[in-house]
């Protein structure tokens, strides 16, 4: 059991009540909220915007983690790492589908020998994470140098009843690898502490985060 669950925060604006700039401005509140609480990663998923949009986002969100004093948030990029470098931000999370960890790691340092931009004040490594669904999946991502996987769904998602959860036995497999590996589908506060003992580095959630006043949630999620 890691003895400080890492805790991954993934956006949805569309989660949000009103028009679109009403949920943006609720996005970047939480994005704030959740770097005051110390949450180590925000992945920015917002996955139906157009690119120039994205981008826009992408720089407003990681402009609001700066504003926050002594920040210690990472953002990540949902499968985009022009984007991501383009803003500069932290790294990229990896649909299974999407390029390779090495892949990305080729294309940062073809980036950096060009002379792009630093990502000032941020972590000087750019970092992968990657979408798994299995051990073998966890394994491949480890071996392709991912910084560490995202494993799901642990348990039944809400708003997708028919998939079919792979269970904390699944997941204590897909834990005996070498990167860390975050537990997420179905993370709440009464489970948490089962994907932990099962080997979880940490827990990722949408709903868990957003739906939840995170300075009374995140020191709940520390002390399990």
């Amino acid at each position: 059991m890691a003895a400080t669950p890492v805790l991954y925060y993934i956006t949805d604006r569309s989660a949000f009540p009103g028009d679109e700039p009403r949920r943006r401005l609720r996005l970047l509140l939480k994005i704030a909220e959740a770097t005051r609480a110390g949450v180590e990663y925000v992945q920015l998923r917002e996955k139906d915007l157009a690119t120039r949009e994205f981008e826009w986002l992408a720089r407003d969100a990681l402009k609001v983690i700066h504003e926050q004093s002594g920040h210690r948030t990472r953002l990540l990029i949902n499968s985009r790492t022009d984007i991501a470098l383009a803003v500069g931000a932290d790294g990229v999370h990896l649909r299974s589908y999407d390029l390779s960890p090495t892949e990305v790691r080729q294309i940062v340092q073809t980036f950096e020998v060009s002379g792009g931009e630093s990502r000032v004040g941020l972590s000087p490594r750019f970092l992968t994470s990657v979408s798994c669904h299995t051990a073998e999946e966890v394994s491949h991502a480890a071996a392709s140098g991912a910084d560490f996987a995202v494993f799901a769904p642990v348990f039944e998602k809400k708003d997708a009843p028919a998939t079919h959860p792979a269970g904390l036995t699944a997941l204590q497999a897909a834990c005996q690898t070498s990167i860390p590996v975050l537990a997420l589908g179905g993370i709440r506060l009464q489970n948490a502490r089962a994907c932990l003992d099962a080997g979880a580095a940490g827990l990722a959630g949408i709903r868990l985060f957003q739906e939840n006043d995170l300075a009374a949630l995140v020191p709940q999620l520390r002390s399990l």
